[in-house]
């Protein structure tokens, strides 16, 4: 038996050495980079490459059954293992992806595989990945200053193109993005002076607070969150067993210094609480006083704006900060640091090692990107990853951005076309996840937008991913109503977004000891992701399921325990957008969460 499994091996290794290359996937350059030299051959790429999944059909299936609550399974998460065995690839694809590599002289120790063994990272130079993907890299420059080392197509041996999802960095031209406008600094914080401006609520106010006492237009603040959504009353039950997360991306972390003198003026019982930042792939835990030069990039300005407005709603609920490491700019040049710019892969292989007992119950993350500059098969394994985490019981709530139907100079495809085109973002437009769209105002709120910065609330169809089936009703609705209006400007059979809206307007943060107001659906998204939290504690105290994937049970019964967002629109594209309307909208989606409603409805599933 051991010569005809010799010979196995072998016949594979010779196969992937004579088997023709094809193109596997040619994605156009994105305005605004231009091609500067070839790639220094001694320059190393962290390669991430995506195998295909055996059964994902069979995970898809299970997640939408957990996440249905017409459904019998409905709240039976899958455990670690059970999404591992379902996506985990055939043996045949491991066996030949590994013979591949050999071939090319990497060693299996080399290797570092996801838990399922459905990604795989290398780290090699440019050289030998040229050879792998015969392929040729350059070095390209963004006209914002950014470098990266790509290429616009990559192709494979004709008999790995049914294994191989996705490789990258290749053709993925996107650059990880906050979705935060302008920052407005109001001055250098004097302690006295806002203890006594933010602090002047007496015992009496503070038993039974109103909105009109203390919500304000011009600066919100954890207390006016929780008034005027209905959690100040909550008092967290399950904190041994819930809890929520946020993402770090771009070297972004949360001071804590800054985030304590927040919590002393506007959640001061919260002041002793600490969080655990959980570094990755050498993500930045910086603490120290900011450089200039971060000090003009506004560095940590969104990481501690999503640590503050979480903490001040969750109080005290465990709360868990993802640094991850690996973005550029940088200068590639012989020698240079290994460019590694995909975070959410890096992220995603993290996240999914975790244990059941140690996974957070709510993700929130403030970046995205334009869907366009986005390799399709890319976006479709990560994509899939965020299934396995909704099927494991997951919330993943996503920033839908600040440009409206898309910002200026973006309106275009991602070739040299003069057709003006909504722009989605990703991951926004992934199905499996929550996009949260903004709003300001109070009684009633309205869809956010700023004339000051130009911050429009996103949303929009994907271009990638076609609508599921949860949507089908009120977004076939939505869509029909528009008419002929927008024709030809966006895809009338994608995935709409957002799904749910928040507050997202002149939020209180403290950065570098001075008091902001900030902007974006990176405002709204940790708020929206706190109260959703919360309703995962009522749901653990009472010896319920957390709700995992929310989309489902959003739009089936879910909606019930929003507020109706009527006015405003998607600013943007020199148009006025998606208008918000009765029901769901491409704007503000099912509307703000009203807490009381959504625990109520949750725990009488």
């Amino acid at each position: 038996m051991i010569v005809p499994f010799v010979a196995i091996l072998l016949t594979s290794s010779v196969s992937a050495l004579s088997s023709p290359y094809h193109l596997k996937e040619f994605h156009p350059v994105p305005r605004g980079w231009k091609e500067i030299s070839p790639a220094p051959g001694s320059h190393t790429l962290e390669l991430q490459i995506a195998l295909k999944q055996h059964r994902f059909g069979e995970l898809e299936t299970a997640l939408y059954e957990v996440s249905d609550p017409t459904h019998a399974r409905y709240g039976q998460h899958l455990s670690a293992t059970d999404v591992h065995e379902l996506v985990r690839p055939a043996d045949e694809t491991l066996e030949l992806v590994e013979s591949w590599l050999a071939d090319y002289g990497v060693e299996p120790f080399e290797l570092d595989w996801s838990p399922a063994r459905d990604w795989v990272s290398v780290t090699l130079p440019v050289n030998v990945v040229e050879s792998l993907l015969d392929t040729n890299y350059s070095v390209y420059r963004h006209e914002d200053g950014a470098y990266a080392v790509r290429t616009p197509r990559w192709s494979l041996p004709a008999h790995l193109h049914e294994h191989i999802i996705s490789v990258q960095p290749t053709n993925s031209f996107f650059q990880v993005a906050a979705q935060k406008n302008t920052i407005r600094p109001v001055g250098q914080l004097d302690i006295s002076e806002i203890a006594s401006s933010f602090s002047s609520f007496d015992a009496e106010t503070l038993k039974n607070p109103t909105v009109e006492q203390v919500c304000n237009t011009s600066l919100v603040t954890p207390l006016c969150l929780r008034t005027f959504y209905g959690t100040y009353d909550y008092v967290p039950q399950a904190i041994d067993r819930n809890r929520v997360a946020l993402n770090n991306f771009l070297n972004e972390t949360n001071n804590r210094s800054d985030i304590h003198i927040f919590l002393e003026q506007y959640r001061p019982d919260a002041v002793g609480f600490s969080f655990v930042n959980q570094i990755i792939n050498n993500g930045s835990n910086q603490q120290t006083p900011d450089t200039p030069l971060q000090l003009e990039n506004g560095q940590d300005a969104e990481g501690n704006l999503d640590a503050e407005t979480i903490i001040g709603i969750t109080y005290p609920t465990p709360l868990f900060a993802y640094n991850t490491g690996g973005s550029p700019p940088f200068t590639p040049s012989a020698g240079s640091p290994t460019n590694s710019n995909e975070p959410y892969g890096i992220w995603l292989k993290y996240i999914l090692a975790q244990s059941d007992d140690k996974i957070p119950q709510v993700v929130s993350t403030s970046y995205a990107d334009e869907e366009w500059t986005v390799p399709y098969s890319y976006a479709t394994a990560v994509c899939q990853q965020f299934a396995q985490l909704g099927a494991r019981g997951v919330s993943l709530l996503f920033a839908s951005g600040d440009g409206g139907v898309g910002s200026a100079g973006y309106c275009y495809p991602g070739d040299d076309s003069s057709d003006i085109q909504f722009d989605p973002l990703f991951p926004a437009s992934c199905p499996y996840v929550t996009a949260v769209g903004a709003t300001k105002n109070f009684n009633p709120e309205v869809v956010a937008y700023d004339t000051s910065n130009g911050f429009a609330s996103g949303g929009g169809y994907s271009n990638y991913f076609p609508r599921p089936s949860y949507q089908d009703s009120a977004v076939t609705a939505y869509t029909k109503g528009l008419g002929k209006e927008f024709a030809g400007l966006y895809n009338t059979s994608g995935r709409g977004y957002p799904d749910i809206s928040a507050q997202g307007q002149r939020f209180a943060t403290i950065w570098n000891g001075s008091l902001l107001v900030l902007d974006g659906t990176s405002a709204s998204t940790p708020a929206a992701s706190a109260i959703i939290s919360l309703v995962n504690d009522a749901l653990l105290a009472a010896g319920k399921p957390p709700l995992g994937f929310l989309n489902p049970w959003l739009y089936a019964t879910g909606h019930a325990g929003f507020n109706d967002i009527t006015s405003g629109s998607a600013i943007g594209c020199n148009t006025t957008g998606f208008p918000a309307k009765k029901g769901w909208d491409a704007v503000s989606g099912w509307g703000t969460p009203n807490f009381p409603k959504l625990k109520e409805l949750a725990l009488a599933r």
